[in-house]
């Protein structure tokens, strides 16, 4: 996205990647359906960036949800919004959109085209001389050996650390560092969640079984509070799944702080605990408990496995005990998930760093975007957008210094 702002003010723009071909997490980003951005107002989107509201909300103000949609409807491709109004290609693929926009990099109307180098690794070497020609020299590893560049400003996109098998495996960190740029360690985000002490029964029985229909809560030690419907999946260690994610930063919050984190799964939120303690004091008869979970509440054999997980045999007999349990189940989370198993992750060069364009106050002309800076957002489209809204701003900021600095 900095390439394109850059081509169409007339710089000479060179990509280097250090993957095979452009664009690999952005065609992993697409593979359920690629989602680009919310069309929920906008004083609300911006509140998904949580702490880092502010400096997101001035990125996405130059190019919002209808911003993104007209940009790709200047590729040639469509967009429509989904129930949950998530915004999607037509198509949900990736490939096409992204292949008619690196045709139109390649191929501009105006401006000389985009330079791509594949296979160009940045090492780290990187060194600033504000008066020589071009100021900046930086190395980059390839197949055939070291290779040097120079040039007169330089946007690192390197990303976050949650996709090392796609070049973001957060190596930049401690070059960074020695750079002078102030940097947060890396976290997952959107993440996945041990559970403390899950029972063989149900590591075994349900690993891979969706959860659906229920209502996750949660209030952190400091007074910050959580409560959504949704669905997530129960795994081997623990849970994961979109409802999950959607509070994962407090959860992996709350875990650094006091070392484990507990919230309650309402199974039933349809039914008022009224009517649920009403259901479990009608007559079973014959019938086993489980037969009578299944008639009164359609409870299933994973929901029983989850009471089983926190409530003794007695408890499970004790129908005021039960009906609480139903509407409140507590699960205790040890850990989250590593770095490498999340969708995306928190931390990473702060924004104090850096002014409003997005430049290194340390090293006037290296600008930064993307995810490799220090904010983060649940899924939904809200990642994407801030990506690409960044970018705009870094090519931008980087147009703005080169016309200064000429």
């Amino acid at each position: 996205m900095a390439a394109e702002v850059l081509c169409a003010a007339g710089a000479q723009v060179h990509v280097y990647d250090a993957m095979p071909s452009v664009g690999r997490k952005f065609l992993l980003a697409g593979l359920g359906g690629l989602n680009l951005t919310h069309a929920e107002p906008f004083d609300a989107f911006i509140t998904r960036y949580a702490e880092r509201t502010q400096a997101c909300a001035a990125w996405l103000k130059a190019f919002d949800a209808q911003a993104i949609r007209a940009w790709v409807q200047g590729l040639g491709l469509d967009t429509f919004v989904g129930t949950s109004q998530r915004v999607f290609p037509t198509d949900m693929k990736a490939a096409p959109l992204l292949r008619a926009w690196l045709h139109r990099l390649r191929h501009p109307a105006q401006g000389a085209p985009v330079t791509f180098h594949m296979r160009h690794r940045w090492n780290g070497a990187l060194q600033h001389n504000a008066s020589a020609p071009h100021p900046f020299h930086l190395v980059f590893d390839t197949p055939q050996g070291p290779h040097t560049t120079e040039a007169d400003a330089v946007v690192l996109a390197l990303g976050g650390g949650s996709w090392a098998k796609l070049g973001s495996d957060g190596a930049w960190q401690p070059w960074l560092s020695a750079l002078g740029l102030d940097v947060a360690p890396l976290r997952p985000a959107n993440c996945g969640f041990d559970v403390q002490g899950w029972s063989a029964h149900l590591a075994t029985q349900f690993a891979g079984t969706p959860l659906k229909a229920v209502a996750l809560s949660f209030t952190d030690s400091v007074g910050h509070s959580f409560s959504r419907r949704g669905e997530f999946v129960v795994t081997a260690t623990g849970i994961e799944g979109s409802l999950v994610y959607a509070a994962s930063s407090l959860l992996r919050d709350e875990i650094a702080r006091s070392g484990h984190a507990t919230l309650h799964l309402d199974l039933k939120p349809d039914f008022t605990a009224e009517r649920v303690l009403k259901e479990m004091q009608h007559p079973r008869g014959s019938r086993s408990l489980s037969s009578h979970l299944k008639s009164r509440l359609h409870l299933t054999p994973l929901h029983l496995a989850l009471l089983h997980e926190v409530l003794s045999k007695e408890a499970m007999h004790d129908a005021a005990q039960l009906a609480h349990t139903i509407k409140h189940l507590p699960l205790t989370l040890a850990a989250p998930r590593p770095l490498d198993e999340a969708i995306s992750s928190a931390g990473g060069v702060r924004l104090e760093a850096l002014d409003e364009r997005l430049m290194a106050r340390a090293m006037p002309g290296l600008f930064l975007a993307g995810e490799m800076l220090d904010w983060e957002a649940p899924t939904g489209g809200y990642l994407l957008s801030a990506c690409l809204a960044s970018g705009r701003v870094a090519g931008t900021g980087v147009a703005e210094y080169l016309n200064h600095y000429d």
